[in-house]
């Protein structure tokens, strides 16, 4: 299988996905809708806890004292949350789906569900263990199993999103494939992936921010999540100095 497949394929679940979720959308009621977006913030919850339980890992908490991994995560948060707060990455995701709006939604450039479903989908679709571990590996050409999966899964979400936020949804397919294609050629340039202890604290960050992306999705909080990304590239730093200081 050719490298780049995975993500390939993910951005066409996503589009077609997404496609599906607009034909339909317009005959659900809006409670219904409301109800489909809770039960993916739910969902999104749920795989978020199970990400995060990654800081009790046992290859990374006999990497370090035992301690550590709790403050990991939250360092490579703190250090993470600063470097995209002054980076604006929040700001400049959603001034890029207002871009897209206007190139693809004629009327009201300044519809926030546009905006909304826009970033929403690409967080959930790009934050967390699978796309990171699955592109890099991809990228290491040890296969787009992974990949493939995550495709699925992302498939029947946008189809369901898009019928919650509309045409946002499928302009995040851009970000998959970005994101993604990035990642694999990472894996490109790494030539050997990162060690355990390392994958472990990067999934228990990503973990973390998922939960924040589920506060948006049951409407708790708007927590700037995309601000909080520069934090898995953190972690496995923090990991490789609390080791070599251990």
């Amino acid at each position: 299988m050719l490298i780049g497949t995975g993500t390939a394929v993910n951005v066409v679940t996503v589009v077609v996905g997404s496609g599906l979720g607009l034909a339909i959308g317009h005959r659900l009621p809006e409670r219904v809708r409301t109800t489909v977006t809770v039960a993916l913030g739910l969902v999104t919850l749920l795989i978020a806890a199970d990400a995060a339980m990654d800081v009790d890992g046992a290859d990374l908490v006999e990497a370090v004292d035992r301690g550590a991994p709790t403050l990991i995560v939250l360092g490579s948060l703190a250090l993470g949350g600063i470097l995209g707060a002054f980076a604006r990455i929040e700001d400049r995701l959603e001034t890029f789906g207002r871009f897209l709006q206007r190139v693809l939604v004629r009327g009201d450039a300044g519809d926030s569900r546009f905006v909304e479903g826009f970033v929403v989908s690409s967080l959930v679709f790009c934050v967390g263990p699978l796309t990171v571990l699955g592109s890099i590996n991809e990228g290491l050409g040890r296969g787009a199993d992974q990949l493939l999966l995550k495709a699925a899964l992302d498939g029947f979400a946008s189809l369901a999103f898009a019928a919650a936020f509309g045409l946002g949804v499928m302009a995040s397919a851009l970000s998959v494939g970005l994101v993604q294609g990035s990642l694999t050629l990472l894996g490109l340039a790494l030539g050997s992936v990162l060690p355990e202890p390392h994958l472990l604290a990067l999934g228990a960050t990503g973990g973390l921010l998922l939960v924040g992306v589920a506060l948006r999705l049951l409407d708790v909080a708007k927590l700037p999540v995309a601000d909080l990304l520069p934090a898995l590239l953190v972690a496995p730093l923090l990991t490789e100095v609390a080791i070599r200081v251990s």
